[in-house]
């Protein structure tokens, strides 16, 4: 019998993301996917090199693939209608949920369980503490968009590239991690290939 699994999963490379902004160079889940997979694990092992930490870096990786998986039957909702209050915030979150159990249905039961542990927190501390990472990352990821797309000539990402540093710079209170990637690697985004060799 087919799983459908991993052709739905597939299908984020159909999905663009930033819908309701112009864009000098669109950007589909896939690709955002894949910098937040790379951003997750470098914060996790900045964390485990530099501040003793002991999170799995691979499994940050692994839950940063899957992160907005949800959004192959959702859509991706823009930031401005997700957070405009906590009703439709909290609603939106009751149907993320939805989905991803929707996914996950479509795995064979024997191989549903491990699957089951990337999309959801197994509540230990590690775990609690590498998915704040991926949120980090996530938050990472939309701010070298707006660098991206301000370096084009884009104006229009910029109110967005404002919100998204504020957020970041609340996440570098409580996350070292964050700090150092954005004073040590975040700088070189927006350079071109002629500066970074």
């Amino acid at each position: 019998m087919p799983f459908n699994f991993f052709a739905a999963i597939s299908r984020m490379k159909y999905i663009n993301r930033w819908a309701l902004m112009r864009n000098s160079r669109e950007e589909n889940l896939s690709e955002h996917s894949m910098e937040v997979a790379m951003i997750a694990h470098a914060l996790c092992t900045i964390g485990n090199m530099r501040f003793d930490r002991h999170l799995n870096a691979d499994r940050a990786a692994v839950v940063g693939i899957y992160h907005d998986a949800s959004e192959i039957i959702t859509g991706d909702m823009p930031t401005p209608v997700k957070y405009y209050s906590e009703d439709i915030r909290d609603a939106y979150k009751k149907v993320e949920a939805v989905a991803e159990y929707k996914l996950l249905n479509k795995l064979p039961s024997d191989l549903r369980a491990s699957y089951e542990k990337v999309f959801f927190t197994d509540d230990t501390e590690d775990d609690m503490y590498m998915r704040r990472l991926v949120k980090a990352a996530d938050k990472l990821s939309a701010l070298i968009k707006c660098i991206e797309e301000e370096k084009s000539g884009n104006t229009e990402f910029k109110t967005a590239k404002e919100s998204t540093e504020k957020a970041l710079f609340k996440m570098k209170e409580e996350l070292p991690e964050v700090a150092v990637f954005m004073d040590e690697f975040l700088p070189p985004y927006g350079k071109t290939l002629d500066e970074l060799s």
